[in-house]
């Protein structure tokens, strides 16, 4: 069963710092665009949210047919947003932790200007990895 998955961070500014379609379906690039737009459409529940409750693993927040957006609040407000058509909550929150993990280990270089898009090729290979890994 082919699954379709796009993870997004955007920073605090929301300004979108990192993209990837994680999903094992077939790419096409009006569904990309299609993905992007849901996940920056649920920007503003997500704002809501977030002040709201204290839990950083918001669960799902918004739906659009059978796609479902996932998110995760850093402490920085820094919102993982996971578009996805699966069940598997502890999965989903599995990933986010070690996606923030990685994230961090980003922020702590000291040639990265926190808020600048990332394009370490070593980052996006270990977020492949955990999307296959968990989701």
């Amino acid at each position: 069963m082919a699954s379709t998955a796009c993870f997004i961070i955007v920073s605090r500014n929301d300004i979108p710092i990192y993209e990837a379609e994680v999903g094992s379906a077939a790419k096409k690039e009006e569904a990309a665009q299609q993905h992007q737009f849901i996940l920056h459409a649920a920007l503003d529940i997500v704002e809501d949210l977030a002040w709201t409750t204290g839990a950083m693993f918001l669960k799902s927040v918004d739906k659009f047919n059978d796609l479902v957006v996932s998110v995760y609040v850093t402490a920085g407000h820094t919102r993982f947003m996971l578009l996805h058509d699966s069940r598997n909550e502890d999965g989903i929150k599995s990933f986010f932790q070690e996606v923030q993990e990685l994230y961090i280990k980003i922020l702590l270089n000291p040639l990265y200007l926190p808020g600048s898009r990332i394009t370490s090729s070593h980052f996006d290979t270990k977020v492949r990895a955990l999307a296959r890994k968990y989701l």
